[in-house]
């Protein structure tokens, strides 16, 4: 039996369409390192969800990148159209329905602005956070842009 909120995740594929399975850890899997860790896969491999602020119009800007990458924040802005605030726990919780750490890319509290990493198409699987920092579930890179109408986009900030 699956937590309140990770069920929520579960219950939102399943109404989608979606055949996809989320789990429960007895592990965090709240960064991306400990999700590889605990299901076994490339760092790459994990869709990160992070939560933005757009400072000008207050909307709520997911990027669902690969664990490897840092997101480019000025990449984003310029794709958004407009700069980019913190978004604290507060905020991240009002407008997604979950905690840091949890944030699945559907089954949010309202719409989303979404982008997607370029950089996770290269993989035939990969998994994303499912609403719990312990929850997570395995799909396929067109399988999320499918379920969160993302733009997939150059995000990543440069190394070094």
């Amino acid at each position: 039996m699956l937590s309140p909120f990770a069920q929520k995740v579960q219950d939102t594929l399943s109404a989608r369409g979606f055949v996809l399975q989320v789990i429960e850890l007895p592990r965090s899997t709240r960064t991306s390192q400990e999700a590889a860790d605990a299901v076994g896969c490339a760092l790459g491999q994990i869709a990160k969800s992070i939560i933005f602020r757009a400072a000008r119009s207050d909307r709520a800007v997911l990027v669902l990148t690969s664990g490897a990458n840092r997101v480019s924040e000025s990449a984003v802005a310029e794709l958004l159209g407009e700069p980019l605030g913190k978004a604290d726990a507060g905020f991240v919780r009002a407008r997604t329905g979950f905690v840091i750490g949890g944030v699945p890319p559907v089954g949010h509290a309202e719409p989303l602005v979404t982008f997607i990493d370029e950089d996770l198409l290269q993989y035939a699987e990969i998994w994303a956070a499912a609403g719990t920092p312990n929850a997570l579930f395995k799909l396929t890179p067109a399988e999320l842009a499918a379920m969160t109408g993302g733009k997939v986009a150059q995000v990543k900030a440069p190394i070094g």
